[in-house]
């Protein structure tokens, strides 16, 4: 198979080229990587695995693909939720005008937001975490991490329906996106899941699948909280007042019915399509697409992509790009925006170009029948890190 498979001709792919358990929501511009569909075929072969569904953002991962959701009955793998339990996106309305937007400014008052949170925010973390069994990754709490981590300021670009946006909304106002998850606590769970278990799964009715849950729900707690004191130490910085308009977890497991049966359902990069609106962000150099998913989302296992997903390998970026570009060329965007992260393999890694156009992937998603796009954004001001991440 080719390293680069085009598909072609029909918006879902259920049964046809592939398994009958698999379903790839593609049309003839969407381009999936051969690793990545030959990897949900595989995870469509899992024992007790009933469907297993690939988005417009499908691409291969560690094992198992992103950008995917699975459905097993009686039988759970938490190995396909990943390590970075409760990575989500959280999108907030600012009041920081467009108007007086100089990316410089903003980037030079925000400085660097990688250090642990000091004391002064213990009260404000108890009312966000009160459950205390979370020490081992507290000093993660308000930081981004690696990866494909990030937080955006970003200005309206376009609006498609103006009667879908949320009260809240301000037009003249930029918003912020934060990507983030359970840092290295969803990391630590999974370790310890596999270290006894391997990736042969948990029967749902084992005392080891009732004690995974309550951690995994735990990590969400911690995700979520996580990404509210990513934009609340940001809101400090500007001296600015934010309100949260969504905020949706991707890598998360589920109980769900499908088709009539009670299952799991596995998210790993994919966005819940029944939560309301969502945002399904670009690469740091494209836009961001705020959709309505539509009513019944069935046909993709009530899922929808979380991004633009990668189309090169994280291996592949810096000799993909580095006689081209230099690092301190891709901090700075064809929409006039900045991104800062000062590690340089990350810079290369999180490159636009190593990432598919989001037009194609919300055009996928619409010509589909799974979206109404609400409106699209451009970013202002992207941060990842100020110095070589450690995860």
């Amino acid at each position: 198979m080719p390293a680069f498979l085009r598909l072609k001709k029909v918006f879902l792919f259920m049964g046809t080229e592939y398994s009958p358990k698999t379903i790839i929501i593609a049309d003839s511009n969407t381009w999936i990587e051969g690793n990545a569909i030959q990897q949900l075929e595989t995870t469509a072969r899992l024992p007790h695995m009933r469907c297993v569904a690939g988005m417009p953002d499908l691409h291969a991962g560690r094992g198992y693909p992103v950008g995917a959701a699975f459905f097993s009955s009686g039988h759970f793998y938490p190995a396909l939720i990943g390590n970075d339990i409760g990575c989500g996106m959280a999108f907030w309305q600012t009041d920081l005008p467009v108007r007086k937007a100089k990316p410089a400014k903003l980037a030079k008052q925000l400085g660097n937001i990688d250090t642990p949170l000091d004391e002064s925010w213990r009260q404000h973390i108890a009312g966000l975490l009160p459950n205390p069994a979370l020490p081992e990754a507290a000093g993660a709490l308000g930081t981004i991490g690696g990866g494909n981590h990030f937080a955006e300021l970003q200005a309206l670009d376009t609006v498609y329906r103006p009667e879908k946006l949320p009260a809240a909304f301000r037009p003249d106002c930029l918003q912020l996106l934060v990507h983030s998850g359970s840092r290295g606590l969803g990391q630590q769970i999974l370790r310890r899941h596999v270290e006894r278990f391997g990736h042969q799964g948990l029967s749902e009715s084992s005392s080891e699948a009732v004690a995974y849950l309550a951690e995994h729900d735990a990590a969400l707690e911690f995700a979520r909280a996580n990404r509210r004191l990513i934009a609340a130490r940001m809101f400090e910085r500007w001296r600015a007042e934010g309100e949260c308009l969504l905020d949706v977890h991707h890598n998360f497991l589920q109980r769900a019915e499908i088709k009539g049966e009670t299952g799991w359902l596995h998210r790993k990069g994919a966005t819940p399509a029944n939560s309301g609106l969502v945002m399904i962000p670009g690469s740091r150099g494209d836009y961001s697409y705020l959709v309505e998913p539509a009513a019944d989302c069935n046909a993709s296992l009530y899922s929808l992509a979380h991004g633009a997903g990668r189309k090169w390998q994280r291996s592949e970026c810096k000799g993909r790009l580095s006689h081209k570009y230099s690092a301190d060329t891709l901090s700075q965007t064809e929409f006039g925006s900045i991104v800062v992260c000062r590690d340089k393999a990350l810079i290369y890694e999180e490159a636009p170009q190593a990432y598919k156009n989001i037009d194609s992937i919300i055009r996928a998603l619409a010509d589909a029948g799974l979206v109404i796009p609400v409106a699209r954004f451009k970013p202002v001001l992207t941060y990842k890190t100020s110095g070589p991440c450690g995860g």
